[in-house]
């Protein structure tokens, strides 16, 4: 029996993969070459979302030194980026992520990836991790003029698939603030996983439906679509 939705866009941190670790790890590589002490893996999920450009600005600030301008930015960014891009210690996926995202597929569902993580990192991460085949399209932070939340850059991913964006039959799978107006932005139902990254309550998102697992994400899409029909 086919699933009600053809088409699903997912985030990438904090959905897919528990990527604080190798964030906090190439951070503090980051401070470290900037003389600036460490940040714990606590706080480092709390600055998880709105891509890389704002993480080095918050993790400044959180050290006591913050970034003045964008001149100041750009050469803590390119650092991070370059350390994050070099690193080879391997990413943690969520339990059930590759069975799910195969079995989705296999059912003949449309599959994009929608992240603020730059799009060469978040490339070589999917191929590291064996999901790239999985996926139709990509929007990393940085392909596209805007990011989320705002929701062109979930739309673009559905245009990519050849999906309608107006289509009843298109979601987005999230797991903080960020996902879920993207979402709506593209007009789109949305789904939170509650283990990720939400920075406030995860039932105060907004989302349309909350998993605790990936795994049951089939049967709780089969749920959603009873009720945005």
């Amino acid at each position: 029996m086919p699933l009600p939705f053809a088409t699903l866009v997912f985030d990438l941190d904090g959905t897919l993969i528990d990527s604080a670790p190798d964030m906090t790890r190439v951070l503090n590589r980051t401070l470290a070459h900037f003389d600036r002490p460490p940040l714990t893996e606590a706080q480092v999920r709390t600055m998880v979302g709105d891509g890389s450009a704002m993480l080095v600005r918050q993790a400044f600030a959180a050290t006591g030194a913050p970034l003045a301008d964008e001149t100041a930015v750009q050469p803590v960014l390119r650092h991070y980026l370059d350390a994050y891009f070099d690193d080879e210690q391997p990413s943690t996926l969520y339990p059930g992520v590759t069975e799910t995202l195969a079995a989705l597929t296999a059912s003949g569902v449309r599959l994009g990836l929608c992240t603020n993580k730059p799009e060469r990192i978040t490339r070589k991460l999917l191929n590291a991790l064996g999901l790239a085949p999985l996926f139709g399209a990509v929007a990393g932070g940085d392909t596209l003029p805007v990011k989320k939340p705002d929701g062109r850059h979930v739309t673009w991913v559905l245009e990519q698939l050849g999906a309608d964006p107006a289509s009843p039959r298109a979601a987005m799978v999230g797991d903080n603030g960020n996902d879920v107006k993207a979402a709506r932005g593209a007009g789109i139902p949305v789904v939170a996983m509650s283990y990720g990254y939400p920075r406030m309550p995860v039932a105060d998102l907004g989302a349309d439906l909350v998993l605790d697992r990936f795994a049951d994400l089939p049967a709780g899409l089969e749920r959603l679509a009873a009720t945005v029909r």
